[in-house]
């Protein structure tokens, strides 16, 4: 019998939902649309009837199939209590219940368990991906946000609460920059997607460089993979974003390696697909912000995971780890 679990990524627009097997291969997937309201209760029910729909085509390819579980990563999800509390980019208020909503329409499944989508990302890396074999690693998402996961000695470090790993809110610049949660100089202001864009613009400012292409790109229109782009054509302003954003994100996973001493970091989201670019100004802060003792011992890697399911491949994770 081959056994499966169901993944679920709750995002801000979308909700996406697969069939993976223990090899991380996403058999079945569909997704729903994240409601703009607060109807949790609607909501439960959209999204059971998507899982029983892709139950459904998945034993339509293969009858001997055991589900062994829902996971589901979120923003603001609590792994203790199965809880989405107070999340900033979700129509519902307050503190959701959700694993013991989604249970009442799941009593036969084995598990049903969730927690963050940086945490997901990195259960999923120690399941499926390049942690396999890892015992301490940490996982950095960059794109929106800076999320990450942490993993000490083979398990997720959750804290007391359920939210500890807020690596993206360390704060890097006394007074720097406003941050999306409205502290100022966090790390996240300056490493994620959105924050690349501000260094680009600064930049743009600071040189009057009206010959970049990026001079020609509104502030809405411009993303990370337009600064790639510019970068590979020999861009100034681009390759200097880079130079930038890869120093403070070195100085911040220099924190990481001092509060946990890792085996390796793994980076993972829209910017690490600039390769070298990103990597090499990291990994070159990293080691410059470094205690002697910890100096060449910790590798920064790329994610194994696809991008594409990446994901849904990541909740899924959380249903293998849990039966372990």
């Amino acid at each position: 019998m081959k056994k499966v679990a169901i993944g679920i990524d709750i995002g801000g627009t979308n909700t996406a939902i697969g069939v993976v097997d223990k090899e991380g291969n996403v058999m079945v997937k569909d997704n729903i649309a994240t409601p703009s309201k607060d109807d949790i209760d609607q909501y439960i029910s959209d999204l059971s009837d998507a899982i029983k729909g892709i139950i459904k085509s998945v034993k339509l390819l293969n009858e001997d199939i055991e589900i062994l579980g829902i996971g589901i990563g979120a923003p603001n999800a609590n792994y203790y209590k199965g809880t989405i509390e107070k999340a900033a980019n979700l129509a519902f208020k307050g503190i959701v219940p959700f694993v013991e909503l989604l249970k009442k329409n799941f009593r036969e499944l084995p598990t049903v368990v969730m927690t963050n989508d940086a945490n997901a990302a990195a259960i999923g890396e120690m399941i499926y991906g390049g942690a396999k074999g890892m015992k301490n690693f940490a996982m950095f998402t960059l794109g929106t946000g800076v999320g990450s996961g942490l993993v000490v000695n083979g398990e997720m470090v959750y804290g007391h609460d359920g939210f500890a790993g807020e690596c993206g809110h360390t704060m890097l610049v006394a007074d720097g920059r406003v941050c999306g949660c409205g502290a100022h100089g966090h790390l996240e202001a300056y490493c994620s997607a959105p924050g690349m864009k501000r260094t680009a613009f600064e930049l743009l400012a600071y040189y009057n460089a009206t010959d970049s292409p990026l001079a020609n790109k509104s502030y809405n229109e411009l993303d990370s993979k337009m600064i790639y782009e510019a970068a590979v054509a020999g861009d100034k302003i681009a390759l200097e974003v880079f130079e930038i954003t890869g120093e403070y994100l070195g100085q911040g996973l220099a924190d990481t390696v001092h509060h946990l001493s890792p085996e390796a970091i793994f980076l993972f989201g829209g910017p690490t697909a600039a390769g070298d670019f990103i990597f090499n100004p990291t990994k070159e802060a990293m080691e410059e912000h470094l205690l002697p003792i910890f100096k060449n011992k910790i590798k920064i890697l790329p994610s194994k995971l696809k991008p594409g399911d990446a994901a849904i491949v990541g909740a899924s994770a959380l249903v293998w780890k849990e039966l372990e």
